[in-house]
């Protein structure tokens, strides 16, 4: 199990934030690592709608996982969970307003799916915790993207 989290002051009112990153697919304007975003099934941005998205691999391939939105609380909170992908990943997006704006904190967690997973659990990559270290970099890395978020939507016009 890896975890991380990062967070940025963003000089724009909570629902504005809030209604940009309940809606998925923009995911790919401000996220390196995703390619794509459509929407399954449910209601587009909200409680319970599912997307597929393409993912950037480490071979350069896209691997596809899907999200689903499972708890959105209007300006203040968003959480998801990825029910498919290279690993499976939970986390959310958690608002707070302040004076010169919104505080967004992008908190993560995965544990390893698929091969790698199984691997994982007999002992054979985690001698030198080597699936940790990879798994927590990704994370790291994914959190992180939360900067671009900010760039983004400050060079936006206000509503």
């Amino acid at each position: 199990m890896a975890f991380a989290e990062h967070e940025v002051l963003i000089r724009r009112d909570a629902m504005a934030v809030y209604l940009y990153l309940l809606d998925a697919t923009n995911l790919p304007v401000w996220s390196d690592s995703v390619r794509s975003v459509k929407l399954l099934q449910g209601a587009s941005a909200s409680k319970g709608a599912v997307y597929r998205k393409m993912v950037a691999g480490r071979s350069g391939l896209s691997i596809p996982a899907e999200l689903e939105i499972t708890h959105a609380r209007p300006g203040a909170e968003i959480r998801f969970q990825a029910s498919s992908g290279p690993a499976h990943r939970s986390g959310g997006y958690y608002l707070s307003t302040e004076a010169a704006g919104t505080r967004v904190r992008f908190a993560l967690e995965a544990r390893a799916e698929g091969a790698a997973g199984i691997l994982h659990r007999l002992g054979f990559l985690n001698r030198m915790g080597f699936l940790n270290r990879m798994l927590q970099r990704s994370l790291c890395s994914e959190v992180a993207q939360l900067e671009r978020l900010k760039d983004v939507l400050e060079l936006q016009p206000a509503i």
